[in-house]
C-alpha cells in the first residue's frame, strides 16, 4: 500500500469523546447566553465556537491524521479568512468613527431650523 491510499481507523472511543466534548461546548454556549457578561458576550460565544469547530476539523474531518500539505492547505484557508474577517471588522469601524465625526453635518441644511427673523416696523 502506498502512503497515500492508507486510511488512518479512528476507535469509536475517540468518536464518543469528541462527540461529548462537543454537546458540553453547546451546553455551555447555551447556559453562558442566559448571562449579560457585556462586551464579553461575542468573546466568549466566538471562544467555544471555535474550539468546537476545531474539534470537528481535526476528527471529524480528520485532519488531525492527514499530511502536512493538507494542514498546510487548512491553514492557509483560516489564514485568509482570518485577513478577511480583520478587513471586514476594519472597514466597520472606519466607517462607524466617519459617521460619529460627521457631528451637525448629519442634518441637511433645509432641515435645520432657520434664525430668528427681528420683527418690528421699519421706518
Amino acid at each position: 500500500m502506498s502512503a497515500h491510499s492508507e486510511h488512518h481507523v479512528v476507535p469509536v472511543k475517540v468518536y464518543l469523546a469528541i462527540f461529548g466534548a462537543l454537546m458540553v461546548g453547546t451546553a455551555l454556549t447555551v447556559f453562558v447566553a442566559q448571562f449579560n457578561f457585556g462586551v464579553l458576550n461575542v468573546l466568549i460565544a466566538l471562544t467555544v465556537a471555535c474550539i468546537k469547530a476545531t474539534l470537528v476539523i481535526l476528527f471529524f474531518m480528520h485532519v488531525a491524521y492527514s499530511s502536512r500539505l493538507t494542514k498546510v492547505v487548512i491553514g492557509a484557508g483560516i489564514f485568509w479568512f482570518a485577513i478577511l474577517i480583520f478587513m471586514t471588522i476594519t472597514d466597520y469601524r472606519v466607517r462607524q468613527d466617519w459617521h460619529v465625526g460627521l457631528g451637525s453635518l448629519e442634518k441637511p441644511a433645509a432641515e435645520q431650523p432657520a434664525a430668528p427673523q427681528p420683527s418690528g416696523s421699519g421706518h
